[in-house]
């Protein structure tokens, strides 16, 4: 099954993977409190606003308190920055979602976030036809498409590269690379899998 992209948070847990048909020469770069997708050295060139994106952030909140946020676009910087102004994690989710709204491509893509903290999870997606956020207490998969509202996934992993390496070897097709945040009383981890 084919469900693109997607996103699994969990209290203390979540990863994200990009799966995709028409842009497979993708990798996830380290960039210290950002995970960034981008084009690897070989990808022919594109103009597609959707190819390049951060999909993984630490965030402090005004509390102090260390939240991971994960998805699979441009929202994820206002949905960390919403966080950082203090935003409770379902308006963080929320706001950006809806102003950004689906992917304007051949496919409607829809976009998919999470918010993990270390008690806590928070996931949504605007679609189409609907923008769903949602609290969380046990690991959920929302997907851009066929698992495209929130549902129950079996992750077993315990830490962030595991959870990422979990993900790109989830049984869906079309695995490219993944990202991996732990979240606890130290604060965030942050772990990748480029399949190499």
């Amino acid at each position: 099954m084919y469900i693109g992209r997607f996103v699994v948070v969990g209290p203390g847990i979540g990863a994200y993977r990009v799966s995709s048909r028409s842009f497979p020469n993708r990798r996830v770069i380290d960039r210290g409190d950002t995970l960034t997708v981008g084009p690897t050295p070989d990808a022919p060139e594109t103009e597609n606003p959707y190819v390049s994106y951060n999909c993984a952030r630490r965030v402090r909140t005004p509390t102090d308190e260390p939240l991971a946020v994960l998805g699979n676009g441009s929202h994820v910087d206002p949905i960390a920055e919403k966080l950082e102004f203090g935003y409770p994690a379902r308006d963080a989710l929320a706001t950006p979602l809806l102003a950004l709204d689906f992917e304007k491509d051949d496919y409607d893509t829809p976009r998919v976030a999470g918010v993990v903290g270390a008690e806590t999870a928070t996931i949504g997606t605007v679609r189409r036809d609907a923008l769903l956020v949602e609290s969380v207490d046990a690991p959920t998969l929302v997907a851009t498409y066929e698992r495209d509202a929130p549902g129950a996934y079996d992750l077993a992993a315990a830490d962030a590269g595991a959870a990422a390496s979990e993900v790109l070897e989830a049984d869906f097709e079309h695995p490219v690379c993944a990202a991996g945040a732990t979240v606890d009383g130290d604060g965030v981890s942050l772990a990748f899998d480029n399949g190499e």
